[in-house]
């Protein structure tokens, strides 16, 4: 199957992210959301993150211009009818998702490819929502979006081997890797991810300040970004959801640890609010 134009459902940091390296690799990108504010702060996020490259010599400002006008945003959910490939970029929420992509079933061409970018939710769940659960997958792109080079790639049930082929072809022609997971909720990565995140509060819950656990992770383990500080770039409500997807698929081995249901009630979310486990407001 040939990709060429690629639909994307959700212009927060997520969808700005993935219309960014799609449009970057050739592809024409449509971007949805339900507010033309929400839209041009995508196109904003998408052209400051092309500056960075172009300040480090890895585009032209010819670049720029060329790759912004590959994209295109629209308020209107039809506009997905000519689309190849639909992903979709919209919160963790199981109802939200299933309705999104029983919409898309009814509006996008028979061959399409109808993609999740959810962190945690089964595709084989998001799948039966829809008339064609061959032509469904999860491709799930990692934050941030430009610079992760790995991809989950993750099969219902039901999802068709050339689909699987296909979305591996196009990942790859991101510059990026795809990794093959199970269809079990949290897959390989934030089933991993959220268990040390967890962890790690535990330990603040312990007695030990988050610089403290930070800073032995990337020190001791060589992590790049510490599990805390990770958690305030997802997000705590992020965290948390994701975990209470895997406790009721694996048992009360992934029960959210208190102080994240605690930071999470006082809306203390992390970079986006100012305030996690670290204070942002002066920064």
């Amino acid at each position: 199957m040939v990709i060429r134009n690629v639909f994307v459902m959700g212009a927060g940091l997520m969808g700005s992210g993935i219309a960014q390296v799609i449009a970057e690799s050739g592809y024409n990108v449509t971007i949805m959301d339900v507010k033309n504010e929400i839209l041009n702060k995508a196109l904003t996020s998408v052209e400051k993150g092309l500056d960075r490259r172009i300040k480090k010599g890895e585009l032209q400002e010819n670049d720029k211009k060329t790759i912004m006008s590959r994209i295109k945003t629209t308020l209107e959910l039809n506009a997905a009818r000519d689309a190849d490939l639909a992903i979709e970029a919209i919160p963790e929420d199981l109802e939200l998702k299933s309705d999104a992509f029983k919409k898309l079933d009814g509006i996008c061409q028979e061959g399409a490819i109808l993609a999740s970018n959810t962190s945690a939710l089964p595709i084989g769940t998001i799948a039966a929502a829809t008339r064609r659960p061959s032509r469904v997958i999860g491709i799930h792109f990692m934050n941030p979006v430009p610079v992760i080079k790995g991809i989950e790639i993750i099969a219902g049930r039901h999802t068709s081997p050339d689909v699987v082929e296909a979305s591996k072809s196009f990942v790859r022609s991101l510059g990026k890797e795809p990794c093959l997971a199970r269809d079990y909720s949290g897959f390989i990565v934030s089933r991993l991810v959220d268990a040390l995140m967890n962890e790690a509060i535990r330990c603040v819950m312990d007695g030990n300040s988050p610089e403290e656990v930070d800073k032995a992770m990337k020190l001791c383990c060589n992590f790049p970004i510490g599990p805390l500080e990770l958690c305030d770039l997802v997000g705590a409500e992020i965290a948390y959801h994701g975990m209470e997807t895997l406790r009721a698929e694996f048992g009360e081995r992934f029960q959210p640890a208190p102080l994240l249901a605690a930071m999470v009630r006082s809306g203390d979310l992390g970079r986006k609010t100012g305030r996690g486990f670290y204070d942002y407001t002066q920064k």
